[in-house]
């Protein structure tokens, strides 16, 4: 997944190496052993395959204002997966989670504008647009809920 380029368009850009997706892996069991909060793989229930991830993280990233506090909510599908309202379903269930876990706080979520399907399901899960700016030269939203 992390490999098509039509996933990672609007996410770096280029498809990730095998190094840089180990990486990620670590960096979501290492999410959950310190914080108790991380992704999630998303499988179709009917078959078992695995179709994306979400989760909620703390990247430290480097942002100005920071989201220090709030939770970043990411989720990615994989290109079979597109289009058929998958991601509205998870980001739903994972923010269910979230709202148990973190109560009344605020989450955040991080968009390239010119990723109209994700905007499309930030905005229906109830975030709101906060910032614009930058991110490692990539034009970015910042949504918060």
């Amino acid at each position: 997944m992390w490999g098509d380029p039509v996933v990672v368009q609007f996410i770096g850009g280029r498809p990730f190496t095998e190094e840089e997706v180990w990486a990620r892996m670590l960096r979501y069991a290492g999410h959950w052993s310190w914080l108790g909060y991380g992704y999630w793989a998303i499988e179709l229930k009917s078959t078992g395959e695995l179709i994306g991830e979400l989760g909620f993280a703390d990247y430290k990233r480097d942002v100005h204002p920071p989201l220090d506090g709030m939770p970043e909510l990411g989720w990615v599908l994989a290109t079979q997966a597109h289009g058929q309202g998958f991601a509205t379903e998870a980001v739903a269930s994972a923010l269910a989670w979230g709202d148990a876990q973190f109560g009344a706080g605020r989450t955040v979520c991080m968009i390239h504008p010119e990723n109209v399907a994700s905007i499309r399901v930030a905005m229906k899960a109830g975030y709101e647009e906060w910032q614009r700016g930058s991110y490692k030269g990539s034009p970015a939203i910042i949504y918060r809920r």
